[in-house]
């Protein structure tokens, strides 16, 4: 069994993140952190028993929670954005596994961005999320904007432009032009289950990365 601890446990991703872990075979859920149930990563790493500390919480804590989880030998998942990560390069003792986004479909859409970008003079990303995420633009806009870039770095950098709005979950579209003609590639996720498949297989995977630090859910695909 792979014991899990969520940090950000009370919030909406983290809700759905426990309930995943507690359904599956393979997995134990030993901790649901957050300031909503007084307890915090250190209070949770000390009291030991934990192989993969599961990171939703927020921008400014997230740099933080990683280094101590590291630093006690506790792997990571991570799906807070809104940080550098440059900031917990070169940390040893654990692996870290940071994904913009935990859903197959929109992995497949950087995927697909990337190359058509190739073939496109030009690129603009709309990013369409619920108005209480924190970071804009978010970081999967950011990591599609990046993979396209290193795919056709003689192209323009697509221009990133963000949505914040009630009723809305995660949203992305990219809408490539030519002379006379464009492409349109957008993903959905109207329920935030869309991103769990691709956090348990992180969960399951971040112990055996051959790198101790992995960006995108694509690497362990």
């Amino acid at each position: 069994m792979i014991r899990v601890a969520v940090s950000g446990a009370a919030g909406r991703m983290g809700q759905t993140v426990c309930a995943a872990v507690e359904g599956a075979d393979d997995m134990e859920l030993v901790a649901r952190i957050d300031p909503a149930f007084d307890l915090s990563v250190e209070q949770a790493l000390a009291a030991g028993g934990i192989d993969v500390l599961v990171d939703f919480s927020i921008p400014s804590t997230a740099v933080s929670n990683i280094r101590a989880a590291v630093a006690a030998g506790v792997h990571a998942v991570v799906g807070t954005t809104g940080f550098e990560i440059d900031e917990i390069r070169g940390l040893s003792g654990a692996n870290v596994l940071i994904a913009p986004n935990f859903a197959i479909g929109a992995v497949l859409l950087m995927q697909f961005a990337a190359q058509a970008t190739k073939y496109m003079r030009a690129a603009e990303i709309i990013e369409l999320h619920h108005d209480r995420k924190l970071d804009r633009p978010s970081g999967t806009a950011k990591r599609t904007a990046a993979l396209m870039h290193e795919a056709a770095p003689e192209k323009p950098e697509p221009v990133i432009h963000s949505v914040r709005l009630p009723g809305l979950v995660a949203h992305e579209e990219v809408i490539l032009g030519d002379v006379g003609q464009t492409l349109t590639i957008r993903h959905d996720s109207i329920d935030r289950e869309s991103f769990m498949p691709g956090v348990l297989l992180a969960v399951r995977k971040v112990g055996s990365m051959a790198e101790s630090l992995v960006v995108g859910l694509e690497q362990i695909l």
